[in-house]
């Protein structure tokens, strides 16, 4: 990443706006690809003056927001055309549905996080489409959410300049944190499924 920034640095500010979008794009397609890296040093670009921190924010969020539609679409094509016919047989269409009023109740909160959630962007946009949660508002709350995350790089990349680097260390951190925090949330939500589950049946036996 270094050399491909120090690269970038060398030729002509269109091509760094066409990388921050190009990587911004694959990032949200095909994960995970290294593209706040890119744009945090796009960021200390814009400190040296070779490109322009509003531009390179817009193309860094039209792009990672494309992306975000691109797998909303793969995520209802799928659900519409490979779940609902029941070519896959061993996902149940009741597990499906269930997820699908998951993500309809708590969905449009985790796409206004999604950009602050490493790693987990593909799959937010992918059952987000699945999902069937309307377009529009869909498109525009990804859209918010990446505008933040890229004003925050950018930022950060454009204030350490030539020690942009130093960045990595506290995106490694953030990761982590990130990472265990949302381990734990899924292991509250399965429990309390199981729990709920339980007590159910709990309440089945005793009735009958």
């Amino acid at each position: 990443m270094e050399e491909f920034v120090q690269n970038l640095a060398r030729l002509d500010p269109f091509w760094i706006y066409f990388a921050v979008g190009a990587i911004a794009y694959i990032e949200n397609v095909f994960p995970p690809f290294p593209s706040d890296v890119v744009v945090v040093g796009a960021g200390s670009l814009v400190g040296l003056g070779r490109a322009d921190f509003f531009l390179t924010l817009g193309v860094a969020t039209a792009a990672s927001t494309l992306g975000f539609v691109t797998m909303y679409h793969i995520g209802d094509w799928f659900g519409d055309r490979v779940l609902e016919t029941g070519r896959i047989k061993f996902i149940r269409i009741g597990q499906v549905h269930r997820v699908e009023r998951w993500f309809q109740r708590y969905g449009y909160s985790l796409i206004v996080a999604n950009r602050f959630l490493a790693g987990t962007r593909a799959v937010v946009s992918f059952f987000a489409g699945m999902s069937e949660l309307p377009l529009g508002l869909t498109v525009l709350l990804s859209a918010v959410s990446a505008l933040a995350w890229n004003s925050i790089l950018l930022a950060a990349g454009r204030e350490l300049g030539e020690n942009w680097r130093e960045i990595f260390r506290y995106l490694d951190v953030y990761s982590t944190i990130m990472t265990v925090l949302l381990a734990v949330a899924a292991l509250l939500l399965v429990g309390r499924y199981l729990w709920r589950r339980r007590k159910h049946r709990k309440r089945s036996t005793s009735s009958a």
